[in-house]
């Protein structure tokens, strides 16, 4: 109940706001530098076994026309408490300008028919979207969403794996800028 209040008043205050009160997309290299943090990870199953906390670092820079973003999640799950499994994951990303201003388009980026990812950006406000799209071999299709969206003292991570239209897994995490 409280959200759907929350999401009604979010939804008054834009329609009540004068459109030349809308927020300037930031400029790229504002996004720029490294930040460390933490996250909660939450699936489906998270109601029986539980969140799992994940170490995250992000370092976002320029590249090219450009710029990368790396990012690394260490997950600590399982085992004995004094020494639990871990297992730590780096994912590096490089993005240059589209035809589409304002939109960035991985090189790398294939075709989805063949089962090859599609990676794109852009920024909205304050925040920096990176999406991945994916045909899976059984034609259904997987997207996955990190909104990394400056705050005062650093960085607010969102993540989001989607298929077939379903939640599969989220993430929400802070992150503190560390370094330029």
């Amino acid at each position: 109940m409280l959200r759907l209040f929350q999401a009604a008043s979010l939804a008054a205050f834009i329609l009540l706001c004068p459109l030349g009160a809308a927020a300037q997309d930031l400029p790229l290299n504002t996004f720029f530098g490294k930040y460390a943090g933490s996250g909660i990870a939450e699936d489906a199953d998270s109601l029986y076994f539980g969140v799992t906390v994940r170490d995250l670092d992000v370092d976002i820079g320029p590249e090219g026309d450009g710029f990368y973003v790396e990012w690394t999640s260490v997950i600590r799950a399982g085992g004995d408490p004094s020494n639990p499994d871990v297992r730590r994951r780096t994912t590096r990303a490089s993005f240059a300008t589209s035809n589409r201003p304002g939109v960035y388009l991985a090189p790398a980026s294939g075709s989805p028919i063949d089962g090859e990812p599609v990676n794109w950006a852009y920024i909205s406000g304050n925040t920096l979207s990176v999406n991945v799209f994916v045909i899976r071999e059984d034609g259904g299709y997987e997207v996955q969403s990190y909104d990394r969206t400056l705050t005062g003292g650093g960085m607010q991570l969102e993540f989001t794996r989607i298929r077939d239209g379903e939640a599969v897994r989220s993430v929400e995490g802070q992150l503190v800028k560390t370094a330029n």
